[in-house]
């Protein structure tokens, strides 16, 4: 299996050889493996059907798919399953990647692989921090959207124990009753921590979201001086709670900040409209995209627009339909224009700007 990256990306976008075809499909965890199979297997099925039509010999279409055939019969494969699958072959290329979207059943053959459904995991991360102190122990862990990591720790003591130097009888009274020394010493210990992180975080800009029982929370405050300290945290004791499970608690406090930044890149497209900074026209866009002029683009996730363009001279040829040589222009122009360093929502058809398919903020 190949871990999804910007490169992956680009290296899927560069290969073209020959016949290229694309699947997506959705996959379910668990006691629902045969399901998987048996859609996989009608997939397949589909997809010999779309290279005959496409014109290859029924011999032609059962080579070309025969390494995908090869994953129907492993059972460690389907044990193994995220949200989504999709997979990339041609006749000298092969690729899968086991992702955390919920696709859309779709097959395409073209010329080129079919990515855009991949956009809303790559362009919909987000950095963060999960920093989670119980008693016994501080963590650091080092967040996108869909994974984390420990970062480990120099220059703090290991514990709150360890920082306030009490013996069992004494934590338990005084942490229970809250006296003013005690907060002091949680305070110094966390100006212990916030100095240690200081020099780990002095160059970053992401979120760094507190976990730890709720009184421990406005004292941390006190003590932080990192700017892009989270207003909510994490609340509970985080002791003995997995980095998955601490990853997966954060996700509601970051899904927001998504939201947010998607409906500002809409406000942006509305402000500029009818300044010449925006467009809905796909030749106008995708040859902007191509120049690295497009900043923000909105593209509708299950509609293609078929069609070819010429790198060279710069030009787009719609068309209505799907034929061997064509290839989903959407799917290009979003690609395109990240590459090339813009912003791209893949949404929905309803979640478009003025209800198109695709629309474009430009940077000049």
């Amino acid at each position: 299996m190949n871990i999804l990256s910007r490169d992956e990306l680009q290296s899927l976008m560069q290969e073209k050889l020959g016949t290229c075809v694309s699947i997506y499909m959705p996959t379910k965890k668990g006691i629902e493996i045969q399901q998987n199979q048996i859609r996989y297997k009608n997939m397949l099925r589909n997809t010999e059907e779309r290279l005959i039509s496409a014109g290859l010999r029924p011999s032609e279409a059962k080579d070309l798919i025969s390494p995908t055939q090869e994953l129907l019969g492993d059972p460690s494969f389907w044990r193994n399953q995220n949200d989504g699958l999709a997979i990339f072959f041609s006749l000298d290329f092969f690729k899968y990647y086991r992702l955390p979207q919920d696709f859309e059943e779709l097959v395409v053959v073209t010329d080129r692989f079919h990515l855009k459904p991949l956009l809303p995991i790559l362009n919909t991360n987000i950095e963060f921090y999960i920093l989670a102190i119980s008693q016994n122990g501080v963590r650091l862990f080092e967040c996108s959207r869909f994974q984390s990591r420990k970062i480990t720790l120099e220059g703090i003591p290991e514990s709150l124990d360890e920082a306030l130097n009490l013996d069992a009888f004494d934590k338990r009274r005084q942490l229970h009753t809250g006296t003013e020394d005690t907060k002091l010493k949680i305070l110094q210990y966390f100006k212990q921590i916030d100095k240690g992180l200081r020099e780990f975080l002095k160059e970053k800009k992401s979120l760094l979201i507190f976990a730890g029982v709720d009184y421990l929370l406005p004292i941390y405050k006190e003590a932080n001086t990192y700017p892009k300290l989270s207003e909510k945290g994490i609340p509970g004791n985080p002791e003995g709670l997995s980095r998955n499970t601490l990853h997966g608690m954060a996700l509601p406090i970051i899904e927001p900040l998504l939201e947010q930044k998607k409906e500002k890149a809409k406000d942006r497209y509305r402000q500029n409209a009818g300044t010449g900074l925006t467009s809905q026209d796909i030749s106008e866009i995708i040859s902007a995209a191509r120049s690295g002029r497009v900043k923000v683009l909105f593209v509708a996730i299950g509609v293609q627009q078929w069609g070819t363009f010429d790198p060279e001279k710069m030009e787009v040829q719609v068309s209505d339909e799907a034929k061997p040589g064509r290839e989903d222009l959407l799917d290009l122009a979003a690609i395109e224009t990240f590459l090339n360093g813009g912003t791209v929502y893949a949404v929905e058809p309803g979640e478009m700007p003025d209800q198109s398919n695709v629309a474009a903020v430009f940077r000049y």
